[in-house]
């Protein structure tokens, strides 16, 4: 099990005017009267429990009654933004219940949950601060996974809808036992693609709290998935060990799930599998991703160290001399994406 740890606090990279036509291009720009900052200037908290009574690192926050009200209005607007294309009919149907406040990690969010005071559904959204390299993971995620992103971004604001899913860490300490063997062998399946996927995508650091497990029922049996939910250390860490999820001591039971139920043949089964669905994922969004790493090239996004590092190992891992002479960690993206062209193409 690896036991390295990123160097250094990961710090924030602003959005460039290049970074910012790429979202106008892509529709992911938007206009918003309340900003991450706007929040912060909340006037008290208390600490949000869950039910079993264990501190959930999240605060309620409060704010004085004339910044509520204009608050409350913008982001019911900001609802409508994400959900229904801004279309402010149903404004008089919703409610802003809480805002929440994560002072944990690198995002330091808030969570906003919106509900429709017609029939009580409710969904949550997140603000944060606006970081390049998260949202270059955001646009990755949507464009090399099988999932797809719903976010906007406003100046220096950022807005994600929410991943709906069990937390990994929660899963291991209070679903897996529950599950059936057949279970336990389909989630080390979707383990070993996941693995995959954050490898050739540089997604670092997704322990057990960064990813959630997705529980789907088909027929007669249930369907797991697996999928990030944090992008902060998208190209960002210098050790190749760190885009590796299954070297992570807090994924222990997810790769000894691997370890017992799956094969080496299998395993590489899988591999094969989901780089080739990659494969195929890059050729139907050429247009998008040439845009995307023609900006990721543009900037830095790692402190030098961790380019220099990086290159090394992958260079190593691969004998690719496309990542030796990479000058940036956009490059490093563009050689992993185009070693993966060349030798999956077939399969």
């Amino acid at each position: 099990m690896s036991e390295e740890a990123p160097l250094f606090k990961k710090q924030y990279y602003p959005i460039t005017d290049k970074l910012f036509q790429y979202l106008e291009k892509y529709k992911r720009v938007t206009k918003t009267n309340v900003f991450y900052d706007d929040l912060l200037r909340f006037q008290g908290s208390v600490i949000v429990y869950d039910q079993k009574g264990e501190d959930t690192l999240w605060l309620r926050v409060f704010y004085n009654e004339f910044d509520r009200k204009e608050i409350d209005l913008s982001l019911k607007k900001i609802y409508t933004l994400l959900h229904s294309d801004g279309d402010e009919r149903v404004l008089k149907h919703l409610t802003v219940d809480y805002i929440d406040y994560c002072g944990f990690g690198n995002s330091k969010p808030f969570r906003v949950k919106v509900r429709n005071i017609l029939n009580e559904n409710y969904t949550h959204f997140y603000i944060k601060k606006a970081d390049a390299s998260r949202i270059f993971g955001l646009e990755l995620e949507h464009i090399l996974s099988p999932n797809r992103i719903n976010f906007l971004v406003y100046q220096s604001t950022l807005i994600e809808e929410h991943i709906v899913g069990i937390p990994g860490d929660v899963f291991l300490k209070e679903h897996l036992d529950k599950c059936t063997e057949a279970e336990k062998a389909q989630i080390a399946k979707e383990f070993v693609k996941f693995n995959e996927r954050c490898m050739i995508g540089l997604l670092g650091d997704m322990r057990s709290y960064n990813f959630v497990v997705i529980p789907t029922y088909d027929y007669d049996h249930i369907v797991y998935k697996i999928r990030a939910i944090d992008f902060d250390q998208q190209c960002y860490e210098g050790s190749f060990k760190l885009y590796k999820p299954h070297l992570f001591k807090e994924n222990f039971q997810f790769t000894r799930l691997v370890k017992e139920k799956l094969e080496p043949d299998s395993i590489d089964q899988y591999q094969n599998e989901e780089r080739s669905l990659l494969v195929k994922r890059l050729a139907d969004s050429e247009e998008r991703l040439t845009d995307l790493l023609s900006v990721m090239k543009s900037m830095m996004l790692s402190p030098t160290l961790h380019l220099e590092q990086l290159k090394k190992e992958t260079y190593e891992f691969t004998k690719d001399k496309n990542f030796k002479n990479a000058k940036s960690m956009g490059e490093v993206m563009e050689a992993a994406l185009s070693f993966m062209k060349r030798n999956y193409k077939s399969n």
